[in-house]
């Protein structure tokens, strides 16, 4: 009840700070605030009336996501719609006055009369000929160059965007290529204040193949992952592989079903990939005794092009891992009998919200026993959910992560990033499990990823509520029942 009741404050200090960050912003701002009221009123009625003892069948559950799905699309078009009134009103405002622009300027060919800026090419690492071809790219009707400034192998390009983002990223690309083949990238970004800004580094700073050293490492670790599979399965059965190696093939069962969730994950992501023309590194599995694995981690060896290819290849690994493991889930609880493969304490049921519920749904008055049969397709459902539910949690390099820098942009998710952490650090002082992975966080994966080509243009309302649900079925996953809250639902003795 405490924990639930947290997380309710948590959500309404949310709301209430992000109402007062609004209101600067006018209609816009407040738009943008009903948006977030709209996704979070299914999560504080489901957790409120969870708190009561007010059990939500799955049915409700839905029509509620349904609900708040389509006002968020009805306010994210409103919003879009009020944000291109203001934008056009600022570039109007922001076009400088023809007279004003000297007599020897040539009025017809802006395009090939780069706009006067305090450069200092000798402080920046790009040639001198290659940055007068790129300082020529820009123009009155793309991006309104106002100054040049050193970066890393590149340059910095500041100004005033004057067309849509997708659009001008793809048409000063186009004649960067024209002019200097494919030795450059074009960034669209956001400053430090939040403007569109262009940099342009060479494509010697594309993110780098596997190495033979890399895949190596990936297979030692796929070979470690079949090992911490069996022993995981061995476990379950209650014997320990390293003492009693023979009996191997009784553990297989369930390193097989193991393979198939997180293969299908991968298999998500690559099949996303290969539909943008994104190439993915060898995914590099984190075995672990527990639960026989973490997930993965892979890497993008491509530039993305955009923020919602950033999304569709982050959501389709747990979206397909998710759904074959519920899938097992679902199927183990249908195929469960008395005297089935295995009994587990009924007080299980009570560490996830999600399972909780839907094995009540299915196994009813048996929760209420001491003891409940399951069929083993249960168990690898339910570790596959964990298993999916960890990667989607929004820090860093994970696929959660990932999908909240697409959406929300890179403040947010290193905002989410910090507090996914400091949420672990307090759940690894009753459960270890959560030390361990907040550890290969901080190590591997706390960086975000880096900009895609065209950063600015944000995913569509569609995408933006598919990865709030994901995010929400996450935590519905590893959030546990109260003792008192399960047992007001008949789950437990």
């Amino acid at each position: 009840m405490v924990i639930t009741g947290l997380i309710l404050l948590a959500a309404i200090a949310i709301l209430v700070w992000g109402y007062r960050r609004a209101l600067p912003y006018g209609t816009v701002g407040i738009l943008a605030w009903l948006q977030s009221v709209v996704l979070m009123t299914p999560w504080l009625l489901f957790f409120g009336l969870f708190a009561l003892g007010i059990y939500i069948n799955l049915a409700g559950v839905l029509l509620l996501l349904l609900g708040s799905t389509g006002l968020y699309i009805y306010l994210g078009r409103r919003l879009r719609a009020r944000g291109q009134d203001s934008l056009s009103t600022q570039r109007r405002a922001a076009v400088p006055d023809m007279d004003s622009i000297p007599e020897n300027t040539n009025r017809l060919e802006p395009l090939d009369q780069p706009t006067p800026a305090p450069t200092t090419p000798e402080a920046i690492a790009l040639p001198p000929e290659d940055l007068a071809q790129i300082e020529g790219i820009f123009g009155l009707d793309t991006y309104f160059r106002t100054e040049t400034i050193p970066y890393d192998q590149g340059a910095i390009f500041r100004g005033n965007l004057r067309g849509e983002p997708a659009a001008t990223q793809t048409k000063l690309a186009e004649r960067l290529q024209e002019r200097l083949g494919d030795r450059y990238r074009l960034f669209l970004v956001e400053n430090l204040e939040q403007k569109p800004t262009v940099v342009v580094l060479p494509a010697t700073a594309d993110p780098a193949k596997a190495t033979l050293a890399q895949w190596a490492l990936a297979g030692v670790l796929a070979i470690a992952t079949l090992f911490t599979g069996l022993e995981a399965g061995a476990i379950l059965q209650g014997f320990d592989l390293l003492q009693d190696f023979s009996r191997w093939r009784a553990a297989l069962p369930f390193l097989v079903a193991l393979l198939v969730i997180l293969l299908s994950h991968e298999a998500g992501h690559w099949i996303a990939a290969r539909r943008y023309g994104v190439r993915l590194s060898p995914p590099f599995f984190i075995p672990a005794w527990q639960i026989g694995a973490f997930g993965s981690l892979t890497r993008f060896e491509s530039l993305l092009p955009n923020r919602s290819v950033l999304f569709d290849i982050s959501l389709a690994g747990p979206a397909a891992g998710g759904i074959i493991s519920l899938a097992m889930l679902v199927g183990g609880l249908l195929l469960s009998h008395p005297g089935s493969a295995f009994q587990i304490p009924s007080g299980f049921f009570q560490g996830s919200v999600l399972i909780g519920a839907l094995a009540k749904v299915v196994l009813g008055s048996a929760l209420q026993e001491p003891l409940v049969d399951i069929h083993p397709l249960t168990i690898m459902g339910w570790l596959g959910l964990v298993i999916t539910a960890l990667n989607l949690m929004p820090a860093g390099q994970l696929d959660g992560g990932r999908m909240v820098q697409a959406i929300y942009g890179r403040k947010t998710a290193n905002r989410t990033t910090v507090f996914t952490l400091v949420v672990l650090a307090l759940v690894a002082l009753a459960n270890p499990l959560a030390l361990y992975w907040a550890g290969v966080i901080v190590i591997l994966q706390r960086t975000l990823e880096r900009p895609c080509l065209n950063d600015i243009s944000e995913p569509n309302d569609a995408r933006a509520a598919l990865g709030l649900l994901a995010l929400f079925l996450a935590l519905t996953v590893l959030l546990p029942l109260t003792p008192s809250l399960a047992g007001r639902l008949g789950i437990g003795a």
